[in-house]
């Protein structure tokens, strides 16, 4: 059996490719104009065209690679677990 780290570090961002596996994913307004505005600054900005799913692909690789390298300190980590923390606070709130 592989491992996590082994997985991870395996794969990069698959780019523009025909993808054959799909998930659906549930954003706010918010987010999905926050992706829309990204995608137009790396146009008018860097002169890069990326689809909304690329970005969405390369911020999971990134993100990912992140997790691998400082685990507990990673990003991912800490936003989930502040994402918990104040979930647990607002439900001790009621």
């Amino acid at each position: 059996m592989r491992s996590r780290t082994t997985v991870v570090d395996d794969r990069k961002s698959s780019g523009r490719i025909r993808h054959d596996t799909k998930i659906t994913v549930y954003v706010t307004e918010e987010e999905l104009l926050g992706l829309e505005q990204t995608r137009l600054a790396l146009r008018a900005e860097h002169g890069l065209m990326a689809d909304r799913g690329r970005i969405v692909r390369e911020a999971i690789d990134v993100l990912l690679a992140d997790f691998v390298d400082h685990g507990p300190d990673s990003v991912l980590v800490r936003r989930l677990r502040a994402s918990e923390d104040g979930a647990a606070e607002l439900k001790g709130s009621e």
